[in-house]
C-alpha cells in the first residue's frame, strides 16, 4: 500500500487521514498542534513527524487540508514546506478551500520540481469527513487524479475531476454560493413561520417532501428552531470562503447581489458574537434583529 503524508489535522483533516489509516495506508502526519497529533496516534496508526518537509519526505501522496491561502503557501513551499522534500513523479493534493489563484501559483511551482498537483476542496462538513462520505472538486491533469482517486475514495462518496487546476476550487466556490442562498431562504422561512404562529417543525415535515426540500432543511431545521447553533461549519469560516468567491467574481465579471448580501448578513451574526457560529444562525440574526425593532 502506498505511504502517504497528511498535513493538517484540523476537523476536516484528522478524519479523513484517519479514514486513509484505516484503508491501510501507510501515514505519515504533520500538525502544528503537537497534541492534536498526539490525539490523532491514539486513534490511528500512523507517525507524526514535526516538520511538513519531514512528514512528505518517502510519501508517494501528500495531502493538506490547511486553513488559507497564507497557511497553504506556508506548509508547501516555506522553509520546512513539502516541497523541499517531496521527489520527482510524486504527489501534492490540496484539500484546502482556497483561492483559484494560489491552486495555479502552487502547481505552477510543482511542476518545475516534477510533482503532481492536484485542488481538491471538499463538501460535506465534519459529520461528511467523519462518516466517509464526502464530495470531492478535483482540479488537475487526469493521470495525477486517476492515480489518488483510489486513496480519495476512502474518505468520499463522490470525487470528480471538474478541469484544470483551479477548476476544484471554483467548483467549491460554486458550492459555497448555492449554500449561502439556500441557508437564508431557509432562515427567513423559519423565522416567517414563527412569526406567523405556525408549528416550524410541522411546517418542516411538510414542505420537506416537496420542492423546498434541501439538504439544509433536513440537517439544520431542528437546531435551527430550537436555538442551537454550537455545531457545523463556523461563520468565520463561511465568511472566508465567501471572500474568495466574491473576489474571484470581481475578477470573472459574476454578479453575486445574494450572495454579497449573506455575507454582509455573516458579519452581523459575528457582531453579536457567532464567530464560531454554524452557519444556520442566520435565523439567529433575524431573531435578533426583530428584538430590537
Amino acid at each position: 500500500m502506498a505511504t502517504v503524508a497528511f498535513i493538517g489535522l484540523g476537523v476536516m483533516g484528522y478524519p479523513m487521514a484517519g479514514h486513509l489509516s484505516n484503508a491501510g495506508y501507510m501515514v505519515r502526519i504533520y500538525n502544528r498542534t503537537v497534541s492534536r497529533a498526539d490525539q490523532w496516534l491514539q486513534e490511528y496508526d500512523g507517525e507524526s513527524f514535526s516538520t511538513p518537509a519531514e512528514a512528505a519526505k518517502g510519501a508517494e501522496v501528500v495531502f493538506a487540508c490547511v486553513g488559507n491561502d497564507n497557511d497553504l503557501r506556508q506548509v508547501v513551499t516555506g522553509e520546512d514546506g513539502v516541497f523541499t522534500t517531496m521527489g520527482e513523479e510524486t504527489l501534492f493534493v490540496d484539500h484546502t478551500t482556497a483561492s483559484a489563484d494560489v491552486a495555479r501559483e502552487l502547481a505552477a511551482i510543482a511542476a518545475e520540481k516534477g510533482i503532481g498537483f492536484l485542488d481538491a476542496p471538499v463538501s460535506g462538513g465534519q459529520a461528511g469527513a467523519e462518516n466517509g462520505v464526502l464530495t470531492v472538486m478535483v482540479g488537475g491533469e487526469k493521470e495525477g487524479f486517476e492515480k489518488v482517486q483510489p486513496l480519495i475514495d476512502s474518505y468520499a462518496r463522490a470525487v470528480s475531476l471538474m478541469g484544470p487546476v483551479g477548476s476544484g476550487q471554483l467548483c467549491k466556490m460554486v458550492n459555497q454560493i448555492c449554500i449561502a442562498g439556500v441557508v437564508q431562504g431557509l432562515a427567513e422561512g423559519l423565522h416567517f413561520a414563527k412569526a406567523a404562529g405556525l408549528d416550524g417543525e410541522q411546517v418542516v415535515d411538510v414542505i420537506s417532501k416537496g420542492a423546498a426540500q434541501s439538504w439544509q432543511m433536513e440537517n439544520r431545521s431542528k437546531t435551527m428552531l430550537a436555538g442551537e447553533y454550537d455545531h457545523g461549519f463556523a461563520v468565520d469560516w463561511m465568511r472566508k470562503d465567501l471572500a474568495i468567491v466574491l473576489q474571484e467574481a470581481q475578477h470573472n465579471g459574476a454578479l453575486l447581489p445574494v450572495t454579497a448580501l449573506v455575507d454582509q448578513f455573516y458579519s452581523e451574526v459575528q457582531a453579536i458574537g457567532g464567530s464560531r457560529w454554524d452557519t444556520s444562525s442566520l435565523l439567529a440574526r433575524l431573531m435578533n434583529v426583530r428584538a430590537f425593532d
